[in-house]
């Protein structure tokens, strides 16, 4: 389901539009920065946070990002969260800094917040190119 194509599209600077369900079934989106390891799409936030609260009562998700150069190139992807982590997730916000801001740091970290990792198994994905 996701090509070598849509690999490097992810591990691009391009923003992520995160969607959840909140308990009353009305939608919630954020936008987000995104991660792929190989087999799972990574969003890291804070725990406690809305994403994070609404996946724990229904892990069904949705994700909408579009290439920052060219958004008539985009990609969704359907899914299921498999796993809620911390393990790693301050390293990780970090590498997303890097690769998002050009920071060694991940600069909007609150000192009480922790750090965690929601891991998506993708179910359905769609990637549509822009017109040639």
């Amino acid at each position: 389901m996701i090509t070598p194509e849509i690999e490097k599209f992810l591990a691009g600077k391009n923003f992520a539009y995160f969607a959840t369900l909140m308990k009353d079934g009305s939608p919630h989106v954020a936008p987000t920065w995104i991660d792929y390891d190989g087999k799972m799409i990574l969003i890291n936030t804070a725990a406690g946070r809305v994403k994070e609260n609404n996946v724990k009562h229904d892990k069904r998700v949705a994700i909408s990002v579009s290439d920052n150069s060219n958004p008539y190139e985009m990609i969704t992807i359907r899914g299921t969260v498999k796993e809620i982590t911390d393990k790693d997730a301050d390293e990780h916000v970090d590498k997303l800094a890097k690769r998002y801001l050009g920071l060694d740091k991940y600069p909007f970290r609150n000192p009480t917040e922790k750090r965690i990792i929601l891991k998506i198994l993708p179910e359905k994905v769609f990637h549509q190119k822009p017109p040639k």
